[in-house]
């Protein structure tokens, strides 16, 4: 007895259409760190798609891959300074948590790579925005969230007025460690300037 059903058909393999290569990541953190290498090298000015792909050990194909220009590439690495940001220290006091929060910052801001890129991306913010919106986000956001969380934490513990303007606590904890680091570049702090800078700041935090 036959019927009018059909034996159900194997569906053919469908094929990735050409050019869809899945972008290694191990790839893309090669190119990231390129960028630094090659921003403190030659600066932003001089930095080159091709330079960045020698360093990284890749065609230039692969960096066009995932971004469209030397501008595009340098915005997402600052970019994604601010969304790493730092560790909130939870020592216990307002003094204790910025004394390591300077710690911190300062190994960081006086690194090499650091010390070089820094200057040279302020220097080309100046004349362009895209690159000014993306330092700020990243000096700033980065920082500040940090901050936020020491005061707020310092708040709960009394240690701080609940009224206290959380703004000018922000600029109080950021601005002179940035000055004398990144501003003036100076080339050594003075010994005990951060715990001298911690005990002031916090004194001037709590008169607020």
């Amino acid at each position: 007895m036959t019927t009018n059903a059909e034996e159900p058909k194997t569906r053919p393999r469908r094929r990735a259409p050409a050019g869809a290569a899945v972008l290694r990541e191990d790839v893309t953190e090669a190119i990231r760190a390129a960028v630094f290498e090659e921003l403190a090298a030659v600066g932003y000015a001089r930095m080159s798609i091709e330079g960045i792909a020698r360093r990284a050990g890749v065609g230039k194909t692969a960096v066009y891959r995932r971004w469209r220009s030397k501008l595009h590439l340098v915005l997402d690495v600052v970019s994604a300074l601010a969304v790493q940001g730092l560790p909130a220290p939870d020592t216990g006091s307002l003094e204790g948590d910025l004394r390591l929060l300077y710690e911190v910052t300062s190994r960081a801001l006086r690194h090499p790579v650091a010390s070089q890129i820094i200057p040279d991306l302020q220097a080309e913010a100046a004349r362009n925005p895209d690159i000014a919106d993306a330092m700020q986000k990243a000096l700033r956001e980065g920082q500040e969230g940090v901050a936020s969380k020491i005061v707020v934490a310092a708040r709960r513990r009394g240690e701080v007025r609940a009224d206290a303007d959380d703004d000018l606590a922000l600029d109080l904890i950021s601005g002179p460690l940035y000055w004398r680091s990144v501003v003036i570049r100076s080339p050594k702090l003075p010994k005990g300037y951060l715990g001298s800078l911690a005990r002031a700041t916090a004194a001037a935090i709590k008169a607020l």
